[in-house]
């Protein structure tokens, strides 16, 4: 086996490591392993909070470090603890969300809760994703920021995902940014913050370079990670702003899209 050209393997969680029923193949899972044997590190770079993503690391038997909530959290998943934790200010997004509102009407909202426990709070029309761990429903809007947040989750009942995305950054001006992360998933995000501003502060924990770096992604909140790493690889399903910007495109998540390249590249 040729040496490894990377020292770092930053993969997305949805859409790109995890397949529809949030399983990893036994493909990828060998072929991430084969990497690691070569001397790169793995690491998971996602946009869900810690206490989303805490199960699915253990059940890979993932002990290293995770940066989650779109870079907000840098997690040691093997000592189950956060090791950085940035929160939205909610002065700022509730000025931002009424600016967003101004141009577009109500939204439905929801929102992470900051820490190891933290909840997502659903608001009233909000279309949760089915998943594993619960929401907790709220009526009085001042639940919403009656706690420290990582972030915002917008909905709009008529305008695509995309169209709230573009609507909502012009709204918002310099107050907050926002991202879309997945089907139904438009998040209002400490400005500034993004996957590349976590991954940087994981990978300086790991001693490595960007320069060092490839990256795997499906989604948009992915661009500024590819932009950081030495390499992008888009998935085979990833959206065409992630596509524009990527190095590579591989097969889809479904299809084995991260061990295609790392096989590839593991026999240089």
């Amino acid at each position: 086996m040729s040496s490894f050209p990377y020292r770092l393997v930053a993969t997305d969680l949805d859409g790109t490591l995890l397949r529809a029923d949030e399983t990893v193949s036994d493909r990828t899972r060998e072929a991430l392993a084969a990497a690691t044997e070569a001397g790169a590190a793995h690491i998971v770079v996602t946009g869900r909070a810690v206490p989303w993503t805490r199960h699915i690391l253990d059940d890979l038997g993932y002990e290293g470090i995770a940066v989650c909530g779109q870079g907000a959290q840098v997690y040691h998943a093997g000592e189950h603890r956060l090791l950085t934790s940035l929160t939205l200010d909610r002065q700022l997004a509730g000025l931002a969300l009424s600016k967003i509102e101004a141009e577009v009407g109500p939204l439905a909202l929801a929102a992470s809760r900051d820490g190891l426990e933290g909840e997502v709070l659903t608001g009233p029309g909000y279309r949760a994703q089915e998943g594993p761990l619960p929401y907790v429903p709220y009526e009085d809007p001042a639940e919403l920021w009656a706690a420290p947040l990582t972030k915002v989750y917008l909905q709009h009942p008529v305008l695509s995902d995309d169209e709230l995305t573009s609507a909502a950054r012009a709204a918002v001006g310099g107050l907050v940014d926002v991202v879309m992360a997945g089907p139904g998933i438009v998040e209002i995000l400490p400005l500034g913050l993004s996957k590349a501003t976590g991954l940087s502060l994981a990978a300086r924990r790991l001693g490595v370079k960007a320069g060092e770096t490839i990256a795997f992604g499906d989604m948009p909140n992915d661009i500024p990670m590819f932009g950081w790493a030495a390499r992008g690889v888009a998935m085979g399903n990833a959206h065409e702003e992630l596509r524009a910007v990527a190095d590579e495109v591989t097969s889809s998540n479904e299809e084995d899209g991260i061990a295609v390249v790392l096989e590839r590249l593991l026999v240089g």
